[in-house]
């Protein structure tokens, strides 16, 4: 039996995501400091895979049980498409905002740092790969992924629904051929974001949102005699500590054998690493069970992250377009704290305000009807 109830936690973790992608893609902000990847192997785009696949497959799956395979797929397809016009219209924002920042930032070269001198340089094949999506300079590849791992998901999602464990399976295979395999990118170059890696952590969340809305009962132990839940947060106390240790090399040399380290780098983002995806996976449990369905969800700044989470391709088009415009002011203003600061809280105030808008429009639209 499926329960049918909408888990107001994944529009807050989205939301959280997001707004560590958006304070990760501005240069040298304070702010960036808070986020995940500061604490462990993995980071904001593991959670933002992962969640995508979630929310489609409960979205998706529904329609399917509902309307059919068929029409499931055709809406599935039109998302897609939608993805890909959205893709092409942020990027060619995104180069005139850059192009506009470098024009009054001397001190520095933001097209370059950007990955827009392609374009300057072989402007007619960066079209052509931008079509193609083979042109991605920083800040694009989430996109470019999430419309490819949707081209798959109409042949995924009837077997998902079928026989969810043969998937993954099949799905870990494939993440297992990834360091061997990319698709092309611009320049002779390959994708940020492996498909064939990040796939694997896509069906999960696929499969982890089936799950969730299976009748089961409760495990009503304490968690410390939990056996999963220990080792969930062992693995993230251990990967935490270590990751801290990066910023003080000497500290880092001296607790970390040679052969470990030989053997433990260079921990790839573009094939997920497997400690990677081991630390996402551990954050996601341990965060399941310690993060309670309870009123702190109706808290001000939670009811405005989840709202976030709910418009995620909007406040994420926004967050693309607002980063390299902070490290613009940023710049202006003298790489000050205070200004570093107000450009990154300006931000997701500007990303909470588009998110109440289009509730806000939808809302309206409702009414009308």
């Amino acid at each position: 039996m499926m329960t049918t109830g909408r888990d107001h936690r994944i529009d807050f973790f989205r939301g959280l995501a997001l707004i560590f992608i958006f304070w990760d893609h501005i240069p040298h902000n304070p702010l960036a400091e808070l986020t995940v990847r500061n604490f462990g192997f993995s980071d904001a785009a593991e959670i933002f895979v992962f969640l995508a696949g979630y929310a489609a497959v409960l979205a998706y799956g529904k329609i399917a049980q509902r309307d059919g395979f068929v029409r499931a797929g055709i809406k599935i397809l039109r998302r897609a498409w939608v993805l890909y016009v959205v893709h092409i219209f942020l990027l060619a924002v995104l180069m005139g905002i850059v192009f506009f920042a470098n024009s009054h930032v001397e001190t520095r070269d933001l097209v370059q740092e950007m990955g827009l001198q392609y374009f300057l340089s072989n402007p007619q094949q960066a079209l052509t790969d931008e079509l193609l999506l083979r042109f991605k300079p920083n800040l694009m590849d989430p996109l470019p992924l999430y419309i490819l791992l949707l081209l798959g998901l109409p042949l995924v999602l009837p077997l998902l629904l079928r026989g969810c464990a043969v998937v993954v399976g099949v799905s870990f295979l494939v993440y297992l051929t990834a360091p061997y395999w990319n698709l092309a990118a611009q320049e002779g170059g390959v994708w940020f974001f492996n498909p064939l890696a990040w796939q694997f952590l896509f069906v999960l969340g696929g499969a982890a949102s089936l799950w969730a809305q299976r009748d089961k009962a409760p495990d009503l132990r304490p968690l410390t005699r939990q056996p999963m839940f220990i080792g969930a947060a062992l693995y993230l106390l251990l990967t935490g500590l270590l990751a801290l240790s990066w910023k003080w090399p000497q500290v880092h040399d001296a607790i970390i054998p040679l052969w470990l380290g030989e053997q433990l780098y260079p921990i790839s983002k573009t094939n997920l690493s497997p400690v990677r995806l081991l630390h996402f996976l551990a954050l996601a449990y341990v965060a399941a069970k310690l993060v309670p369905h309870s009123h702190w969800l109706n808290l001000w700044v939670a009811r405005q992250t989840c709202r976030m989470g709910r418009y995620s391709l909007e406040v994420f088009c926004l967050g693309v377009v607002l980063a390299p415009l902070a490290d613009m002011l940023n710049a202006l203003g003298g790489d000050t704290l205070a200004i570093k600061l107000i450009s990154a809280v300006l931000g997701v105030g500007m990303m909470a305000v588009l998110a109440a808008w289009l509730d806000w429009n939808k809302q309206l639209n409702a009414t009308a009807q």
